[in-house]
């Protein structure tokens, strides 16, 4: 989001991130943002007044941990996750600072989780108790320039009242994964180069708007799958998954019938990605090469720029990847915003 933001013109003063992996990753790509690099539950109100400003616009906003809500995770997607309730300390930073502006963020299950709960205490908090007036609604990156079919919630809040219209669609053609990543190396089962350069010209506006001026580009590293699971990939054409995998290669499942359509789904280079969410425990295969995806790669239909480097073990980077909120989604909501209020 602070990627988008900053795309959008705006200044980012503080971020938090509690995991250290991303946070050393936040601080490489957004040099002149301090990072809180701590629970938020740390970050004490009077941390937070010293930021107040008296002039200018100011805006709080982020997307509290999503695990509660995600429709991936139906073991503890609950009101008794306590993970689900951390979106109170985003409250509390609004209520210390009373931003004119705030952009809440989060998974499209958190609409239903505990049948509405958590978005309607939101709203109510903000609304009732902080006086903010609330526009909400579900976003899908691939209407925003991004090649990935990835819906998100979007809440947007304005102190002055101003009721704000989130973006409306802004592409008539959806991106495809070969416009996004056709031009990047052709890469091996466990690659573990960072650096490589480019195998040709890009594909697409969107692939040279992501290479810039750059000759090479990072993050080439790939899940090192087992034999047994490269056996299966080539079973697996485009838009296929599990399905076309032959039995007597899925003999360790237990049940592979009850395998949701994710797993082992290869992509198809003519369409939008599918969710680039956990793409190491989903076993996204590439539409050509029977691997996984690259950090690089997912990263591209995430809409990272290809300057933007990724740092820990692999392991860390698809977390942070699959984690991230589409810069070119981030921005799109960030440019309704300052599109439709000019201040007096």
């Amino acid at each position: 989001m602070s990627l988008g933001a900053t795309w959008a013109g705006i200044k980012v003063a503080l971020a938090v991130e509690i995991d250290p992996h991303a946070a050393k990753t936040y601080s490489a790509n957004h040099r002149g943002t301090e990072v809180f690099d701590c629970d938020i539950r740390r970050l004490t109100n009077a941390r937070l007044e010293s930021l107040r400003r008296k002039k200018g616009q100011t805006i709080v906003f982020g997307g509290p941990p999503c695990q509660g809500f995600s429709y991936s995770n139906q073991r503890t997607r609950s009101a008794d996750n306590p993970d689900s309730w951390l979106f109170t300390h985003f409250l509390r930073v609004v209520q210390v600072l009373r931003p004119d502006w705030v952009v809440f963020e989060n998974v499209q299950g958190i609409v239903n989780t505990a049948e509405g709960l958590f978005v309607t205490e939101v709203v109510r908090r903000l609304e009732k108790n902080l006086k903010y007036r609330v526009s909400s609604g579900l976003l899908n990156a691939v209407d925003h320039g991004v090649p990935q079919d990835r819906t998100r919630f979007f809440l947007v809040a304005s102190r002055d009242g101003v009721q704000i219209t989130l973006p409306h669609p802004s592409v008539r053609n959806c991106l495809t994964v070969h416009d996004a990543i056709a031009d990047l190396p052709e890469l091996p089962n466990g690659a573990a180069i960072s650096l490589m350069q480019y195998q040709g010209k890009p594909p697409s506006r969107f692939a040279r708007s992501m290479r810039g001026q750059l000759r090479e580009s990072s993050n080439h590293l790939v899940t090192r799958n087992s034999p047994s699971v490269l056996k299966r990939y080539v079973h697996i054409p485009q838009g296929g998954n599990w399905e076309n995998i032959p039995a007597r290669l899925m003999k360790n499942y237990r049940d592979r019938s009850r395998c949701h359509t994710g797993i082992y789904h290869r992509l198809r280079y003519d369409e939008p990605s599918v969710v680039i969410g956990n793409y190491r425990k989903n076993m996204l295969i590439h539409p050509e090469q029977d691997r996984g995806l690259s950090v690089r790669e997912a990263a591209r239909i995430q809409s990272f720029p290809d300057w933007y480097e990724f740092h820990g073990s692999i392991g860390f980077q698809q977390q942070q990847v699959g984690n991230a909120v589409p810069p070119l989604l981030a921005q799109a909501v960030f440019n309704a915003i300052l599109c439709q209020y000019s201040p007096d």
